[in-house]
């Protein structure tokens, strides 16, 4: 009943704070956030899952109940963690606790509503990663949105309006598109399900896939479902194409739905890909591996090209997780070992790293009021600690060893070479070559925000951060190096749950 606590506390603790007074809501909403956050800390340390959560593996914190009945078909509350997910839902946890701490300096209107959303937002993640009944999964995974949607669109910058619409038109028509070609799975494969539970289908399309739906036959109805679902999680990841609501998002969101929604959002669409695509769908990860490929090393590329042109802070950091997600895709789409892991230990390591990130940039807005490059400069004199923070994170970024980032981007490397897709290091190669342009824009960015003289021209008097918005960079940066330094903290257990998929689901 694990799950079910965190997910519940989330949940009152958000309409609590939605009726609480406004002066009292941060404190109030922090509170109640580090219930679940102590909760799923205490879960990861008593973790005693095995294997993959849909390949026979013994779930950690498992229930399981009949729910609903759809004609033939079953719904359960069915929620389990193994080793790819809990790390996901202690990432979860840890950033919705410091995103309310950071929010008490910029947010000062409607402050309950927003702290209830983060609440309410900090729920139905928790629910993504855990549930494993598809319309569990999905009602947790588009309750996601509207929360999102409302702290943009209302908290948002002056063209908040346009970001949240975008935002939410993008994400929206992907969403149905994947619904829509996992319910035509479901179909096909006929007698050999009788629920939407994750594991049962995924054991049938093992064990022979679907005989055809609507004049496909099997093999071409399972090509045509990985497409469509892969281009619906593309979307959420973003890659390119699919990045454009991405960067609108980031620039006009306050920086706490910021912090989520590059620190745990754009982890649902790589899960979700891990989940589905690449555990249901063997056989069309290797049809598809070099498409795929290209497309992760053109993220790559193109994010950090399109960084390396940004004069906002914002949209540099923004612009940096689409070449981010490029990484894990390609990891996932190397099929190994250390390829799958290490694109999983990066969702976490990048969710850590991005929410920092956008937590110093954040601070230092708070200050200037200005987030142009061109318009700082000397800004380590005025706010050391923070600048020396939010250096830190860029090093990050960049794979600095013993820091997390590094064994991440390490590990997705080693493992990408040791794919067998055609042309595996060239791809791999011209991936590597994004770290060069990565440390470029954001030495770039440091050197005219940091140092020099201070020219700001500004009426605020810009002076050292307040401690409420310097614990959670610090508390961060501390996780960051933690897991640098010791990468077996999660990693053994997330390789234990992908080792099953690239198995065939044996263990």
């Amino acid at each position: 009943m694990m799950i079910e606590v965190l997910i519940a506390v989330a949940l009152v603790g958000a309409l609590v704070t939605f009726v609480a007074p406004n002066r009292i809501a941060g404190k109030l909403a922090f509170a109640i956030s580090l219930v679940p956050a102590v909760l799923s800390l205490w879960m990861f340390t008593a973790f005693d899952g095995s294997g993959n959560a849909l390949l026979e593996g013994t779930l950690a914190f498992e229930s399981h109940y009949e729910w609903l009945q759809l004609g033939e078909y079953s719904i359960s509350w069915f929620v389990g963690l193994d080793g790819i997910s809990i790390p996901l839902v202690v990432l979860t946890t840890i950033l919705v606790s410091l995103a309310i701490m950071s929010s008490w300096t910029p947010i000062d209107d409607r402050e309950s509503q927003f702290y209830g959303l983060v609440l309410f937002i900090e729920a139905n993640l928790i629910g993504v990663f855990a549930a494993l009944d598809f319309f569990l999964w999905f009602i947790f995974w588009e309750a996601v949105l509207i929360p999102m949607y409302l702290l943009i669109g209302i908290w948002g910058g002056p063209r908040r309006k346009y970001a949240a619409i975008k935002f939410f038109v993008y994400t929206n028509v992907a969403s149905l598109v994947m619904f829509g070609a996992f319910i035509a799975l479901v179909f096909g494969l006929g007698d050999s399900v009788t629920s939407f539970a994750l594991p049962e289908i995924a054991t049938a399309m093992l064990e022979g896939g679907p005989d055809g739906f609507l004049g496909l036959e099997g093999t071409t109805l399972t090509s045509v479902v990985f497409v469509a679902m892969f281009l619906g999680f593309a979307v959420k990841v973003p890659v390119v194409p699919f990045h454009t609501w991405l960067p609108d998002a980031h620039v006009e969101a306050p920086t706490p739905a910021s912090v989520l929604l590059a620190g745990v959002l754009l982890k649902m669409g790589t899960y979700a890909l891990l989940r589905f695509n690449f555990t249901m769908f063997p056989g069309q990860v290797e049809t598809y591996a070099v498409p795929i490929a290209a497309i992760a090393v053109i993220s790559v590329i193109y994010g950090a090209m399109l960084a390396l042109a940004q004069t906002d802070l914002k949209r540099i950091v923004a612009y940096s997780s689409v070449s981010s997600m490029g990484y894990v895709i390609l990891g996932l789409i190397a099929y190994t070992q250390f390829g799958v892991g290490g694109a999983t230990f990066q969702m976490v390591s990048h969710g850590f790293i991005s929410g920092l990130m956008f937590m110093a940039v954040g601070v230092i807005y708070n200050a200037t009021h200005t987030r142009l490059v061109t318009d700082m400069s000397g800004m380590a004199d005025r706010m050391p600690v923070a600048v020396g923070i939010l250096i830190a994170g860029a090093f990050g970024y960049m794979g600095l060893p013993l820091m997390s980032g590094f064994y991440g981007e390490f590990t997705i490397f080693f493992g990408a070479f040791q794919a067998d897709f055609a042309y595996a290091p060239l791809f791999t190669s011209l991936a590597m070559f994004g770290i060069v342009i990565v440390a470029g824009y954001l030495l770039f960015a440091l050197q005219r925000t940091v140092f020099g003289p201070y020219e700001l021209e500004t009426d605020y008097e810009v002076s050292r951060a307040p401690l409420h918005d310097v614990v959670p960079m610090f508390v961060l940066l501390g996780i960051i190096i933690l897991l640098g330094v010791a990468p077996d903290l999660i990693f053994e257990m997330i390789t234990d749950a992908v080792d099953p998929i690239l198995n065939g689901g044996e263990l």
